[in-house]
């Protein structure tokens, strides 16, 4: 599957709210496979939702077993139509994301939600999730509505520039 370019600040795609999904669509799997091979190439990527691919799918992907924040998680998740249910014990913490990524931010979050979802086969579950990977959920089902991470900050002191990783000699 390719390798998608990643659309960045200020693509007016990233603000669109996508529609819910339908299950039958026979692009839908192919879709999360181009996000799946598009998240493995961006090193430290967490996380991808479809609008960030150019496509208008209410779908994403969540893996923080990628990274060493992650305490407790479900591996690979494809969350096709989510729905948060609940969402308590909010935090701020620094979130970085693929369409800024010169940018880290302070956001505020639930660090325990309840949600459902189809799953990568497009059957229907609910599942409690909680920490980082609630983050990284909540992050990319802002972006199937048209949200962006900048939107949630509540001042300029809240923005911070990613530091560069230095070059390598010749």
């Amino acid at each position: 599957m390719p390798v998608l370019p990643v659309l960045t600040y200020p693509h007016p795609f990233l603000k669109t709210k996508v529609a819910e999904s339908d299950p039958k669509d026979p692009q839908l799997l192919s879709v999360l496979r181009d996000m799946m091979d598009t998240m493995d190439h961006h090193a430290g990527c967490v996380g991808l939702a479809a609008p960030q691919l150019g496509h208008a799918y209410r779908c994403l992907i969540v893996d923080v077993s990628r990274s060493a924040r992650a305490e407790e998680n479900h591996g690979l998740l494809k969350l096709v139509n989510p729905v948060i249910l609940e969402s308590s014990q909010w935090k701020v913490s620094r979130e970085g994301c693929l369409s800024f990524p010169d940018l880290l931010a302070n956001v505020k979050r639930a660090q325990k939600i309840r949600f459902r979802a189809l799953d990568g086969d497009l059957n229907p579950f609910e599942m409690v999730s909680s920490n980082f990977e609630a983050v990284a959920i909540q992050h990319e089902l802002d972006h199937l509505d048209g949200i962006l991470f900048l939107d949630r900050i509540r001042s300029s002191k809240d923005l911070f520039e990613r530091r560069k990783a230095p070059s390598q000699p010749l």
